[in-house]
């Protein structure tokens, strides 16, 4: 909707430009008008204001803005139009966007920053995140870049033991309503990264209950639930990436408790330790 807005009005500004040059040009050659009287007749012509203080006196002249009447009165009120909407669209956006950020934060707040350090504890490789990740109010925007390049080339791996998998299972049941809750939410539609993670999440959990005995897996089984664990650790970690600079950006006083609480820095603690 907003590409085409944009695009809309860049047709419009186009066609406007090209008559407003042609009215110029063809009043100053044919009309004799100065530069000045040139540009004051076009633009009152288009707006259809239309004072009488200035009048083609020529044939051709008149013609020329019978041409710019007919056709610059509707592209001049496209103008306008095309900049209102643009500007409500953009507002619109913006409103949804909110709201989205709303629901990503109410998702990590009570399930997405417990499933990573879930996630973290069974990562083998871990240590090579804890580097990458040790986030502070001194990051800007190419260290973030920088961090989500070096995740599109790291191989995420999950090595599970006896216990871990029922456990990852209660933990997701425990957070069922959570999740059903903002699979249903309409704005999650607008954010379609979240809407994977969500979607690989379930999946997840179907795969999960479909096990009659978590702690009796064969090999290929396990190395395939490790497999969607991965998968889900992948994409949470981005969306997490995301929010924490998100944050960092609107609210200062939710990036700091996120930075206190990061799963990936093993000294993090909530707690205050200096002003």
């Amino acid at each position: 909707m907003k590409s085409t807005a944009k695009l809309r009005l860049r047709i419009y500004i186009t066609v406007f430009t090209i008559l407003m040059l042609v009215g110029i040009v063809g009043f100053m050659f044919f009309e004799k008008m100065s530069l000045t009287n040139a540009i004051y007749f076009s633009i009152v012509t288009m707006a259809t204001v239309g004072y009488g203080d200035i009048s083609p006196h020529t044939m051709i002249g008149k013609l020329l803005a019978l041409i710019i009447i007919i056709g610059g009165v509707g592209t001049f009120l496209g103008v306008v139009a095309s900049i209102t909407d643009l500007f409500v669209n953009r507002r619109e956006e913006a409103i949804r966007q909110q709201k989205v950020d709303m629901i990503t934060g109410l998702f990590f707040s009570e399930m997405g920053t417990g499933l990573l350090r879930r996630f973290v504890r069974l990562d083998s490789g871990v240590e090579q995140l804890n580097a990458r990740l040790k986030i502070s109010e001194e990051w800007q925007k190419g260290d973030y870049d920088k961090a989500g390049q070096f995740f599109a080339r790291h191989r995420f791996a999950i090595h599970s033991h006896p216990g871990d998998m029922p456990a990852f299972m209660d933990y997701l049941q425990s957070k069922a309503d959570l999740l059903l809750r903002l699979i249903e939410n309409p704005n999650i539609q607008e954010h379609e990264q979240f809407t994977e993670l969500l979607r690989a999440l379930f999946h997840l959990r179907d795969e999960l209950l479909n096990r009659r005995d978590l702690d009796s897996l064969t090999d290929p089984d396990r190395n395939h639930l490790e497999g969607d664990m991965a998968r889900v650790y992948k994409l949470l970690l981005f969306e997490w990436l995301r929010y924490i600079r998100y944050l960092q950006k609107s609210y200062g006083y939710l990036f700091s408790l996120a930075v206190r609480t990061n799963p990936f820095d093993p000294d993090a603690s909530a707690v205050v330790q200096n002003q």
